[in-house]
């Protein structure tokens, strides 16, 4: 959401903002509608107060023995006037439906094809022998099964029995002992069903709703516990001795994939239901650039550890997602596909969120201002297993364990 008063001062340079995101010129629209939110305001405020000071004439009038009968269709004709709130909606409607202001130093560029790669941790290695994708390996070992979940539930969703459902396991176990231990993130166990307030708090409503599941009560499914953990300071006015906030939870998430058709039919890439470690913060605004440092360094950890190359790549303008002002992705490299291949986004939505939640917090000068939030994958662990299956195969197709994979595994260091 934006701040309808820095549109009031620059225009321009809400248009200039907006342009870089490739939309058109929307402040002048923005304004009208404004102007004529604050006029159908003042209209209302001049009949409030004419409305108080016939009520106060027809006591004293009544107290004289005088008639009041003038003033008083006077008052019933100005209670009859409706106030209209139609405006407001109106002006929210709009600034609802616009993204996040871009930081300066994010790239220009349409698409992905603008991303930056700013560092690469490992390199592709030679396996010696020709890599085989995650669906070969865990078909061939019995262990990953998309007809029987296509059985149960339909395309896009995975069965995994044995050793392969171990170390999915295995894997979220070690990331939220990771978080929690040294990243100094409170793990909590969140809901999985929110409200249009709460989806529209993240900014996944409007905008996004066919992304997601509703439920036949209006609830609706998250595609991320980035939803529920943002949520917990909704409506708060948070002491700034509280600041940070950093929470973690290891969900199931769950998305429509609407707009992916025909794109990882193969696979586990993309699915309807996955699991996925969230991490978030809440933090004072002057902090906000150094805690998404801080998160993305938190995600490459978990994949240093895990012995995966990977790079970190800045998204262009174009590839930015609707509520982040910057966004770092880590990609992944997967040998069976010879790509590199998105597993975390760390994203500082700056005060956009807090806006649509009115999360706010009182600084020591006894001022009320809105927080600055963030969010990212810490990690998907469904990917995560995609990308160990990959990287650590070996030439008979079993799987090697990470070694610090190897105690949530009871000790098992292949699986095979």
């Amino acid at each position: 959401m934006h701040d309808i008063r820095a549109i009031r001062a620059n225009p321009e340079a809400f248009d200039a903002a907006m342009a870089r995101r490739g939309l058109p010129a929307i402040a002048a629209r923005i304004l009208d509608l404004d102007e004529a939110r604050r006029a159908a305001q003042a209209e209302a405020q001049e009949r409030q107060t004419r409305r108080n000071q016939i009520s106060k004439a027809i006591g004293e009038m009544r107290r004289k023995g005088e008639d009041t009968a003038a003033l008083e269709a006077e008052g019933a004709a100005l209670r009859a006037i409706p106030d209209e709130t139609g405006g407001d909606d109106a002006l929210r409607d709009v600034l609802a439906g616009l993204p996040n202001i871009l930081d300066p130093d994010v790239p220009d560029g349409a698409d992905e094809s603008a991303n930056v790669v700013l560092k690469q941790v490992g390199a592709p290695a030679d396996l010696g022998f020709p890599a085989r994708q995650h669906f070969e390996l865990g078909e061939a070992l019995g262990m990953m099964d998309f007809e029987t979940a296509a059985k149960i539930a339909g395309s896009r969703f995975t069965v995994l029995r044995g050793g392969l459902a171990r170390l999915e396991r295995a894997l979220g176990q070690f990331m939220l002992d990771l978080h929690t231990r040294e990243h100094g993130y409170e793990e909590h166990i969140v809901p999985a069903l929110v409200t249009e307030a709460a989806m529209f708090g993240t900014n996944q409503l409007p905008k996004f709703a066919e992304d997601s599941f509703q439920t036949t009560d209006g609830r609706w499914l998250i595609a991320t516990s980035e939803i529920s953990l943002t949520n917990m300071v909704r409506e708060d006015i948070l002491a700034e001795k509280r600041l940070p906030l950093r929470v973690t939870a290891l969900t199931e998430c769950f998305r429509s994939e609407a707009g992916s058709a025909g794109r990882d039919t193969r696979g586990m890439l993309r699915q309807h239901q996955f699991r996925k470690v969230e991490l978030v913060s809440v933090v004072h605004p002057d902090a906000s650039v150094a805690e998404q440092e801080r998160m993305t360094g938190c995600a490459e950890r978990v994949l240093e550890l895990l012995e995966l190359p990977f790079r970190r790549v800045v998204l262009s303008a174009g590839d930015t997602g609707f509520g982040a002002a910057r966004t770092f992705d880590l990609e992944v490299w997967l040998p069976g596909q010879a790509a590199w291949r998105e597993i975390s986004s760390c994203s500082n939505t700056r005060d956009f969120q807090a806006r649509r939640m009115n999360a706010r917090f009182r600084g020591a000068d006894g001022k009320v201002a809105f927080v600055h939030t963030l969010n990212g994958s810490g990690v998907a662990v469904g990917r995560a297993l995609i990308a160990v299956m990959e990287n650590h195969q070996q030439a008979d197709g079993s799987i090697r364990v990470p070694d610090v994979l190897v105690p949530y595994m009871g000790g098992v260091t292949r699986i095979g």
